[in-house]
Parts: structure tokens; C-alpha cells; sequence
């Protein structure tokens, strides 16, 4: 397709929105659907006053769109939709654009798959790197920031503020005695374990994973959610207790217990840290809490606790239970401390039993087996 439509935009706009963005194929495309995509929006990008340009290489779209910013916005969110897409990552959003790099096309789409010009192979290389670029990012790169990035945020530009937050603060029972007696290997696999089933369960729930602290998982939800937070504690327990139950009996899985702590209150959300490396986070009162309250599952022999803040927040179908006023570490005032009457929640035995069988039990798969004589 020639896709070369002259048009004189210009003249109309003075003002206008670029956005660039980068896209993984959600499923295999035919070159033919890859054609439609153009030919539709010729159409309806030339209604629109949108000009641009997309290519496509291995499984990546690339494109760049421009034209008043409230049609750009609008189509950018409609290709979010689009089950054609799948990762995609705002490489930059240019705002108060007074010319168009592309005037002559509503929408010119050029597939490098099969144009073997020399011309066109560092480009294909740069698209490719750039789609595994993405990837990495995102391994890396807390959820927030990401949609933030996809949205056409910087979101370096995101403005710290004062928030309701349920703050979700995790931990791994003995770690200490668990690095001391496995290989490095084995310690990694249990980490990554325990951070899947986490990750898993808080994003299903609406929460938002902040960061890992050696051992610990760190996350909040929205100030509203107090049943989203409790079921995803909830749900991770579960899933726990199917893993120690189906893991081999000589896996460290078979003791891998957890405490959990929840709080509730004002932080403050945004970006923290230097010129060179920053932080998207929440930060406040309601973050030690959950930390120390979480130390008290030892002392209560409880999987999972909770403050009086986010059980005013719960629904009726939750059966909460006191369990008493308490001197967190660090902290001079007393904190009212809940659980839930669920199996989920109880310690088998006193928390000094657990430790014990845990030790027992690594000390037991960490011996050397002797050799055969």
C-alpha cells in the first residue's frame, strides 16, 4: 500500500500531541492482518486528523502518532483494548507539537519481516532490541510505574501525595536457620516461590506489590479495601500450605511459613530517593505497623494479624478476633491487634514448636548422605 495521502493539517493545528509507543503481537498476525490494521486506519485516522506511521518486525509493532491531543488520547486508549496488543510500553509523549514528521500519511504501515534491504537491518535490530528491552523493564519495574509509562506518563513527573493506604507487610519464618543450612540455589528457588504465590495473589486482589526486602514483601492497597487485602493474605496462605503439602519430602518448600501484617492509615506515595535512583513507594506510621505487628504472629501464634484501623474497614462476612493490646517495637503507643477465626490463620503448635521443626527438618535434608564404601 502506498499510504501517501497529502493532507494540510498543519495549517489547522497549531498545537498537537506525538506518542510513540512500542507493542508485542498479543497472538500470530498474517500479513494480511497486519495490512487491514492500516487500511482501517487510513480511514479513520484521516476522519480524525491523525497522521503517523507503524511498523511491524518479528512479532513487535512499533508507532508513532500525532495529531490533536484529545484524538490521540483517545486512540492510544482504544489500541490499550485492543486484544491485538499485548505489553505495551509508551516510549515517549510529546506534547504542544507545532509540526508533523509525517503529514503525508494517516497511517503508513511498512513490515521489515520481509524487506531485506541492508538499510532496513539495523532498524529491524533496534526494534528487536527494543521488545526485549521492554521485557526486562518489566521484570523489574514496579506495576505502577509501568502503567504509569504505558499511560503516556513520565513518571518521574508523578507528584508525591497524601493517601489512605492498607499496608500488606510479609516475612518467612526462620529465614536465618533456612540460609544457613541450604545451598544458594535452593534459598533462591524458596525466595522466588514465596514472591510468585505473593505477587499473584495481591495483584488479583487489587493490591500492588512495592517492594522485597531480603525476605519480606512489602505492598499496600487502596484505603477502601480492607476485604481485597485480607482475602489476598488469606489466599496466600492457602496456596502456601497446598505447596509445603506437595512438595517432596526432602524440599525446604515443606517448611516454608510465613507471618503476615496488615495496618491501615495515612502515607505518603511517591517518588523517594536521589538524583540518580528513585523509588516509587509509600512511606509513613501505617508502614512500621504492619512491619511490627507482623512480628507478633511469633508471639500470637498466628499466621496473619491485623489492626483495629483495617478491621473497622472489613465487611460482616468476616468473623474478627481480638486478640489483645500490645507494645509494638519501636513504637510507644499500644496497638489493638486482630485476627480471623480461620484454619488458615492458627499455628499447627506454639510458635517455639514451629521453629524447632523447622530446624529439625532442614538440619535433616542438609546432611550429607555418606558415600558408598
Amino acid at each position: 500500500m502506498s499510504g501517501i495521502e497529502f493532507f494540510s493539517y498543519n495549517k489547522y493545528l497549531s498545537y498537537m500531541k506525538r506518542l510513540t509507543y512500542i507493542s508485542k503481537f498479543a497472538r500470530s498476525l498474517t500479513k494480511r492482518e497486519v495490512g487491514n490494521i492500516g487500511n482501517i486506519s487510513q480511514t479513520n485516522n484521516s476522519r480524525e486528523g491523525i497522521t503517523g506511521i507503524l511498523l511491524s518486525c518479528n512479532g513487535i509493532f512499533f508507532q508513532i502518532l500525532e495529531g490533536e491531543e484529545d484524538s490521540i488520547d483517545r486512540l492510544y486508549e482504544k489500541i490499550l483494548q485492543d486484544d491485538r496488543h499485548n505489553q505495551i510500553l509508551c516510549l515517549k509523549s510529546e506534547l504542544n507539537v507545532t509540526e508533523r514528521s509525517f503529514p503525508q500519511w494517516s497511517m503508513e504501515v511498512i513490515s521489515l519481516d520481509e524487506n531485506n534491504d541492508i538499510l532496513m537491518q539495523p532498524i529491524k535490530i533496534l526494534l528487536q532490541t527494543l521488545g526485549e528491552s521492554q521485557t526486562i523493564l518489566a521484570s523489574y519495574t514496579q506495576l505502577g510505574v509501568l502503567q504509569a509509562i504505558e499511560n503516556g506518563i513520565n513518571p518521574l513527573t508523578l507528584t508525591p501525595r497524601y493517601t489512605e493506604k492498607i499496608i500488606f507487610f510479609a516475612d518467612i519464618i526462620s529465614f536465618t536457620s533456612i540460609t544457613e543450612k541450604l545451598e544458594v540455589a535452593e534459598v533462591v528457588d524458596l525466595l522466588n516461590q514465596f514472591f510468585t504465590i505473593c505477587t499473584k495473589a495481591i495483584s488479583a486482589r487489587g493490591g500492588e506489590v512495592t517492594k522485597f526486602i531480603g525476605d519480606c514483601v512489602m505492598a499496600y492497597f487502596n484505603g477502601d479495601q480492607a476485604d481485597n487485602a485480607l482475602q489476598a493474605s488469606l489466599d496466600i496462605l492457602s496456596d502456601l500450605e497446598i505447596l509445603r503439602h506437595q512438595a517432596p519430602a526432602n524440599s525446604p518448600l515443606r517448611v516454608l511459613y510465613i507471618g503476615i501484617g496488615l495496618s491501615k492509615g495515612t502515607v505518603l506515595e511517591g517518588n523517594i530517593g536521589s538524583q540518580t535512583k528513585k523509588e516509587y513507594t509509600v512511606i509513613g506510621d501505617a508502614v512500621n505497623v504492619a512491619s511490627r505487628i507482623e512480628a507478633l504472629t511469633r508471639q500470637l501464634n498466628r499466621f496473619l494479624v491485623f489492626s483495629a484501623a483495617v478491621r473497622e474497614g472489613l465487611s460482616d462476612r468476616w468473623r474478627p478476633e481480638r486478640l489483645g493490646d500490645f507494645k509494638a517495637k519501636g513504637k510507644d503507643a499500644i496497638v489493638e491487634v486482630y485476627s480471623i477465626d480461620d484454619l488458615l490463620t492458627f499455628q499447627k503448635s506454639d510458635f517455639q514448636k514451629l521453629k524447632l521443626e523447622i530446624k529439625q527438618h532442614l538440619e535433616l535434608i542438609s546432611t550429607p548422605t555418606p558415600e558408598l564404601v
